[in-house]
């Protein structure tokens, strides 16, 4: 590659990144030549899913929805975090049957929505750092990983393309004899993906309100369960906090009685708590036995404006059983009307 000066090439360089990104090119011909000369197998599966395709690559590329179903059969994730863009890292935490915790990470090379991902995925620990295999030390120590997404009537096609990098021997070999296990493995995931689609949900809402208020009055009145009880809920309601732990990590349940004495319970975990700018957290709607009905993401930010606050409050339907449709009808109103009540709260305690 030329440049007119070196003070452009300098630039280029340090703008662009044009060193990493040649090197990451001629590393993606040189895996391809590998495959053109045999050396390299591809492991390819993939299903069709009754889901649109912007849905699929939300699941695909949300932590919270990831976590939900992400891994083998009787895996569960316990930690999920991503940085959706080429560059960035995907970073989960898994927990087996047994116990046992491992960690892996996607660092994406494309993201080209809502058609692909490529990332090179590898086994990591909890610093996100690169490890080997837990249990086969001759597993590729990097998979290079492409998933497609392709829409036809409404139902989507998943495809993933999985082949090792800069492998050795021992390493080519080990993937190459583990076409069977690769297929259960991503076989039991995609199981794990079907039932979740069935609930999951693409709706959202978002609410923007200017409150006469100082933002660090509007904040308490979120995390103060003794002033959240007195606003939150539609009007006619009463709300009943028995516990709001504003923490990363901490629970909150809250009951809210309608008009005509129906209880509706409610819980959640606070997933980022950032005094006083932003809160997010994750809420559940429940039956009266305690079994979860809706599922919704809740993110809200705080934003000073001369002494005023700009509340944006942005809730996402994260996952849905049948009985929850009215909830999902009337969430808008219910959620004006409960903004309306904290508008009248914090501007009456100026």
């Amino acid at each position: 590659m030329l440049f007119e000066t070196a003070e452009v090439r300098d630039r280029t360089v340090k703008e662009f990144g044009a060193v990493e990104g040649l090197q990451q090119t001629l590393g993606r011909l040189e895996e391809e030549l590998k495959k053109m000369a045999g050396e390299e197998k591809e492991f390819v599966i993939s299903r069709t899913f009754n889901a649109p395709r912007d849905l699929m690559w939300k699941v695909w590329t949300e932590p919270e929805r990831l976590a939900k179903w992400f891994g083998p059969k009787g895996v569960t994730i316990f930690h999920s975090k991503n940085d959706l863009r080429s560059g960035g890292i995907y970073h989960y935490g898994m927990r087996t049957p047994d116990g046992k915790d491992m960690w892996g990470k996607w660092v994406y090379r494309e993201v080209v929505k809502p058609e692909r991902l490529v990332f090179v995925n590898s086994f990591s620990d909890p610093k996100g750092g690169v490890t080997r295999h837990p249990l086969s030390k001759d597993w590729p120590l990097e998979m290079l990983t492409k998933i497609t997404f392709a829409e036809s009537g409404g139902k989507t096609t998943v495809a993933v393309h999985w082949s090792p990098i800069n492998a050795t021997e021992a390493e080519r070999k080990t993937f190459n004899t583990s076409f069977e296990s690769m297929k259960q493995g991503w076989t039991g995931t995609f199981d794990k993906l079907e039932p979740y689609l069935a609930e999951a949900s693409d709706k959202e809402l978002t609410i923007t309100r200017v409150f006469d208020a100082p933002r660090e009055l509007v904040f308490k009145a979120w995390t103060d369960p003794k002033q959240m009880a007195k606003w939150f809920g539609p009007r006619g309601f009463t709300t009943t906090i028995s516990q709001h732990d504003a923490r990363p990590g901490g629970a909150t349940r809250i009951d809210m009685r309608g008009p005509d004495g129906t209880v509706y319970p409610g819980k959640g975990i606070f997933r980022e708590v950032v005094p006083p700018e932003r809160l997010v957290l994750t809420t559940f709607a429940l039956d009266q036995n305690g079994n979860e009905l809706l599922e919704n993401l809740n993110t809200v930010t705080f934003e000073d404006v001369k002494g005023k606050t700009k509340l944006t409050l942005h809730v996402q339907v994260i996952r849905s059983k049948p009985e929850a449709a009215p909830y999902i009808a009337g969430m808008q109103e219910g959620w004006n009307q409960t903004i309306d009540r904290l508008q009248e709260l914090v501007e009456s305690a100026r």
